[in-house]
Order: C-alpha cells, then structure tokens, then sequence
C-alpha cells in the first residue's frame, strides 16, 4: 500500500479547489467533531478497488536487508586460507628439509579447513553453489552435478598429496 492521502467517501465531494479559491464552509466538521453521529462512527473511506490500482499493478517489496556476507564473517576465513596455502606452498617450493611434508601436510589442512568454513557461512546466508537447488526448496539436486563436485574434489585432493608425497 502507498502511504498518502485516501479518497473520500461515496456521496461526498472534494473540498480543494484548483484555482486558489477559498473552500466551501459547508459539510466542514466543527471543532469538536461532527455534528450528527448516523454512521456509529465509521465511515466508509479509502479507494474503491479498481482505483487502487489505477497507476499499475501491485508491486511487493521485500523490507528485511539482504542477507549477505559481513567483513567479520570473511576476515578470518580468508585469513586462514592465505596462511594455510602459504604452508603449502612453501615446502613444496623450496627444500625445508625433513619437516617440510609435515608443514605442507598441515598447511593442506588448514586450507581445506578456511574452505569448509566458507561454505558453511555461505550457506548460512543462503547461497549455493552452481547446479545445485536453493536450500529449502524441496527440491533434490541433479545426481551427476553432485558427482562431478566428488571428481573434482578427488581429483584436488590426489594432486596435493600425491605432490606432498613426492617430497620424501
């Protein structure tokens, strides 16, 4: 509903006029309300149906915010990924020695870690991932997309540890 004035009610006239001139005194309420009380108190006001929606159809609008992710959220999730990739990738590319498979190892972890931790906030706020239906829906997600997330995440997780094998 728009916020503004209403219509009159049936049998009565507006009393502005456009040329400026004074308003007619008659059918005015006096200061201490009207004068003959036939109505019970309640009058019939607002727009008749087809005049509420004279300029267009009617249009819902969504009040709340969006939901979204904050910078509190994100800070701490992408601090820990950069930290954990740089433990993994560090090891990888200079010689740490003997303790380098076990700093890579746990650097794998900590990213993966950030990463799981993404997705569950991400998911909090209401997003999904590609090919995937909107949580709450009622709909089940396409079998071969969901396989084709397993491959990929197999297929991730085989190259790192088969490169952090490697440096033994």
């Amino acid at each position: 509903m728009e916020a503004g004035p209403r219509d009159t009610a049936e049998g009565t006239e507006h009393l502005t006029t456009g040329r400026g001139e004074p308003e007619p005194d008659e059918g005015r309420l006096s200061p201490d309300g009207p004068d003959d009380d036939d109505t019970g108190g309640v009058s019939d006001d607002g727009p008749e149906p087809e005049e509420m929606f004279a300029s267009g159809p009617e249009v819902e609008v969504e009040l709340r915010p969006q939901r979204r992710l904050r910078i509190w959220q994100l800070a701490p999730i992408v601090a820990l990924a950069a930290v954990g990739s740089l433990m993994f990738a560090f090891p990888l590319a200079f010689d740490f020695g003997d303790s380098g498979a076990m700093i890579a190892m746990l650097g794998l972890l900590i990213c993966s870690c950030a990463a799981g931790w993404g997705m569950m906030a991400a998911r909090r706020v209401g997003h999904t991932w590609p090919g995937l239906p909107p949580r709450g829906s009622g709909r089940r997600p396409d079998w071969r997309v969901v396989l084709a997330y397993v491959v990929l995440v197999a297929a991730v997780v085989a190259l790192a540890v088969g490169r952090v094998a490697r440096l033994r």
